[in-house]
């Protein structure tokens, strides 16, 4: 709960935002989501992340998470993993409505627009809770400015764990804004590696053999195409190597280019 005013701030904590989380979801028993209160103006690009975490004593236990929400909503949402013996998630994995974290207001990131040059199609490869950022991204108004096509790909191990995916597309659908202004130029491939499913395989599988290609009208093209890219250092080691390799060159915040990727990790 937040402290009362007559309570002492630890040194460690002052400059931190406590926020009360307002609801919290368990999509699986390995992910879940939560939602806190939006600090009075706190501003970020759409698939920066922050800095956010529980009270550790007199100090604060602080991992990067993907801010999950939209730039324009009242709220801020995080999606996360849930790590048995991790420092920080096995103890927010049971956060209760009415409890606090804290944060550090300072958003940063390179899974932004200003990273990426001009393009036709915004292409976001994601596995598992990699999705958190371009839940932000593909319900940012500025995206659909700037891009003709998005297609959203996860690649996860069951079918169950692309449910987070799948409900965030549904509500974008079902939203008469949203809906209006994303109208057909939103596509989402969700596939498994584990369990069968419609869509089977690693997206890395379906660059290099074509099925990619296959899905979505024309394979990666350096010149019309941009990348944003989410997921454990493997994955994001495995789709630079692919993006490089069609000729594509990597942005940052400072110098834009054809692809970028996140190297923040929780845990």
């Amino acid at each position: 709960m937040p402290m009362s005013e007559t309570e002492e701030l630890p040194r460690a904590l002052r400059g931190l935002a406590e926020l009360t989380v307002t609801a919290c979801h368990h999509w699986t028993d390995r992910t879940f989501s939560f939602t806190c209160e939006r600090p009075q103006g706190f501003r970020f690009r759409s698939g920066e992340f922050a800095m956010i975490g529980l009270r550790d004593g007199d100090k604060p236990l602080l991992r990067a998470y993907s801010i999950a929400s939209p730039n324009w909503a009242e709220e801020l949402e995080f999606y996360s993993i849930k790590v048995p013996d991790g420092p920080l998630t096995s103890r927010l994995q049971h956060l209760k409505v009415g409890d606090s974290i804290y944060m550090r207001p300072k958003p940063v990131g390179t899974l932004v627009h200003d990273a990426l040059l001009p393009g036709k199609r915004l292409i976001l490869f994601s596995t598992g809770t990699g999705i958190a950022p371009f839940a932000s991204t593909i319900r940012d108004p500025e995206t659909y400015e700037k891009f003709d096509e998005v297609i959203l790909t996860q690649t996860c191990r069951e079918l169950h764990e692309l449910d987070f995916g799948h409900h965030l597309v549904a509500q974008i659908r079902e939203d008469e804004l949203l809906s209006e202004l994303v109208g057909d130029k939103l596509r989402f491939i969700a596939t498994t590696t584990r369990e069968e499913s419609p869509q089977m395989g690693r997206m890395t599988d379906w660059l290099r053999d074509g099925r990619f290609a296959e899905a979505t009208g024309a394979a990666l093209d350096a010149e019309t195409d941009r990348v944003m890219i989410c997921g454990s250092m493997a994955m994001l080691q495995d789709h630079k190597a692919i993006c490089e390799a069609a000729g594509m060159v990597e942005g940052s915040n400072s110098e834009p280019g054809a692809f970028v990727i996140e190297k923040a990790f929780v845990d």
